[in-house]
């Protein structure tokens, strides 16, 4: 019998044998931790090796959050220097807009000195001269304005103890020379109605002939059939 069964086992028709191992499971998965931490170790440690050959040092990080706060701080400054470029933008335009109101205020004042000039002139011919009775012409002036117009000015005025109000007419007429000849001629219309209580200035353009050359300029005071005023001025040779 034992025979029998030594051969068997020791024969083609012996049943199979299954060798297992005596080291528990747990003890595997323990192994294989180990060998997974110990890989991971590894490839963390060749990481940073890595990061420390490209630079990547432990300090990148505060370089990178200082990068951020300068980048934070230059567009703060940017949107400043924005909004003083817009500002001075607006001062510069509001400055060109006064500099051409005070322009333009200065143009009227000068007009306006000019005026006040001319009123005082007028009014300074006012003043009584302690001679003479009624009414008289007073400020007589003419001016030619390029050579094909002259200005005419003239002043009458009646004392204040004169009674009533003058009512005449004023003849302005003009004498000179004309293509060498000699040359005289009133305003077109001739004489024209005037009224004066204390004073009335008058003044107008007189269009000049061809070649004429105005010497003196009258002022005449009509009342009636009678001259109640005289006055000729010269004009200055231009």
């Amino acid at each position: 019998m034992r025979l029998r069964l030594l051969r068997r086992r020791l024969t083609i028709s012996a049943p199979r044998v299954a060798v297992r191992s005596a080291l528990p499971w747990p003890l595997r998965w323990a192994l294989a931790a180990i060998v997974l931490g110990f890989c991971a170790a590894i490839a963390l440690w060749a990481f940073e090796f890595g990061k420390g050959i490209a630079g990547l040092d432990s300090h990148s990080e505060e370089e990178l959050l200082k990068l951020r706060a300068e980048v934070v701080a230059l567009r703060a400054e940017a949107n400043q220097t924005r909004s003083v470029a817009n500002t001075a933008d607006s001062l510069l335009t509001a400055e060109k807009v006064a500099r051409e109101r005070l322009a333009a205020q200065l143009k009227q004042l000068e007009s306006e000195n000019r005026s006040l000039r001319d009123d005082l002139g007028f009014f300074e011919k006012l003043l009584p001269t302690g001679s003479g009775e009624g009414i008289a012409i007073r400020g007589l002036q003419a001016e030619t304005i390029s050579g094909t117009q002259l200005k005419w000015q003239v002043l009458v005025i009646q004392p204040a103890r004169s009674a009533g109000e003058f009512s005449g007419k004023l003849e302005i007429s003009f004498s000179g020379m004309q293509n060498g000849k000699p040359w005289n001629q009133t305003l077109p219309g001739g004489a024209q109605p005037i009224q004066v209580r204390l004073y009335r200035r008058l003044e107008g353009l007189f269009d000049l002939p061809p070649q004429t050359v105005v010497k003196t300029v009258s002022a005449k005071l009509i009342d009636g059939a009678s001259t109640r005023a005289v006055q000729t001025v010269t004009l200055l040779p231009m």
